[in-house]
């Protein structure tokens, strides 16, 4: 970096480690594609079946901090962000999940 009189400034940069950055567990997605939703409007669907219009009502109100949740919370991100491929992707290399009982 030149100064106004022309010289080279000298400065040194220093960078503080980053700490790693947990990976998600892939688990989740086979459990998403599997799961059924266990209550509300939607009860007995597929996770990742769940509409996004409700899974943006969801976030509104806030997902529950439980595992639940955060699978939710998982889904609405993957579907916004137009990733559902990789939900189907998942879902077709798994056996086909049994409908609900009655």
């Amino acid at each position: 970096m030149l100064s106004t009189n022309g010289k080279l400034n000298r400065f040194s940069i220093s960078f503080t480690p980053v700490q790693e950055i947990p990976q998600p567990d892939p688990r989740i997605l086979i459990e998403i594609v599997q799961m059924r939703m266990p209550y509300g409007k939607y009860k007995g669907t597929i996770l990742a079946d769940i509409p996004i219009s409700y899974l943006e009502w969801m976030a509104g109100k806030g997902f529950t901090k439980d595992k639940l949740g955060m699978m939710l919370s998982t889904v609405f991100e993957i579907k916004t962000n137009g990733l559902s491929e990789i939900l189907y992707q998942i879902r077709k290399s798994l056996p086909k999940v049994p409908p609900p009982r009655s």
